[in-house]
């Protein structure tokens, strides 16, 4: 399926949305945000059928932040630089954030300023050797957005994630790793491979118990250790209350391999 600047494609349950402007390596621009709202809304769509979805670029890049093509000639306090975070870019984070399954993002080059950012929103974050990611705002005199500065700290801790956007430099994928940003590295030839690998074990799973694992730790850096406690009980009663429970316990006492359906 194609949208604007986005392409979205299934393999089985797998769903694989890909940002695709190389002209611009992936640049942001509101077309694609458009698309991306498109992409989503077909996801919905087949969300009995849809049980990981992974995110990605075309070509070398993963997404190189905000695209800045046509602001050079904008007279200084004439626009508003953050108006469409709250109208176009916040509305697409709200909506990966609270997705019914896993997601996995496959950083296969550049990730920089909300590329990084919309790279940070997948729950396993797989990285080509040669990929980078770069808080590149203080570069053009702007300050981090798309949730970096309250997912960074919580991820790599205040000093680093201080550094990152104060300096601008460049964070290689092996040092993102080092430094526990992502989850793994895989040589660039095989990175798709592995990353759809990875994502097909996630779509087998118990995608209800998936899902309910992807809210504790979404809730968890916000609450109290015993809001915690009662999040984690409702969320077992839920999780509990469903087939592949019942499927997960009986194939683990007939030492079986489960068959999840996410019911």
């Amino acid at each position: 399926m194609q949208f604007k600047h986005v392409t979205l494609d299934f393999d089985g349950s797998v769903a694989i949305l890909k940002l695709d402007h190389q002209e611009v390596m992936n640049a942001v621009s509101i077309d694609m945000l458009g698309g991306l709202a498109e992409a989503l809304d077909a996801i919905e769509e087949k969300r009995a059928e849809v049980r990981c979805l992974v995110i990605t670029g075309a070509g070398r890049a993963f997404c190189t932040g905000a695209n800045l093509q046509g602001r050079s000639n904008a007279k200084p306090g004439k626009v508003n630089a953050g108006a469409a975070l709250e109208t176009a870019f916040h509305p697409f984070l709200r909506r990966l954030r609270n997705l019914h399954c896993p997601i996995v993002t496959a950083v296969n080059g550049p990730a920089a300023g909300a590329g990084m950012s919309f790279a940070l929103m997948g729950d396993m974050i797989l990285c080509a050797r040669s990929s980078y990611f770069l808080q590149a705002f203080r570069r053009i005199g702007l300050v981090p957005d798309c949730g970096s500065t309250w997912l960074l700290p919580r991820m790599i801790g205040k000093a680093r994630s201080v550094e990152l956007s104060l300096m601008g430099e460049r964070l290689p994928a092996e040092k993102a790793l080092e430094w526990g940003l992502v989850n793994r590295v895989h040589d660039d030839a095989t990175l798709m491979e592995e990353t759809m690998k990875l994502a097909h074990d996630l779509a087998n799973g118990p995608t209800i118990a998936l899902s309910l694992i992807r809210k504790l730790y979404w809730d968890s850096p916000e609450n109290s250790y015993e809001e915690q406690l009662n999040l984690e009980f409702e969320s077992q009663r839920i999780a509990g209350s469903a087939e592949d429970f019942k499927e997960g316990v009986t194939a683990f006492l007939e030492k079986r391999p489960a068959k999840f359906r996410g019911k």
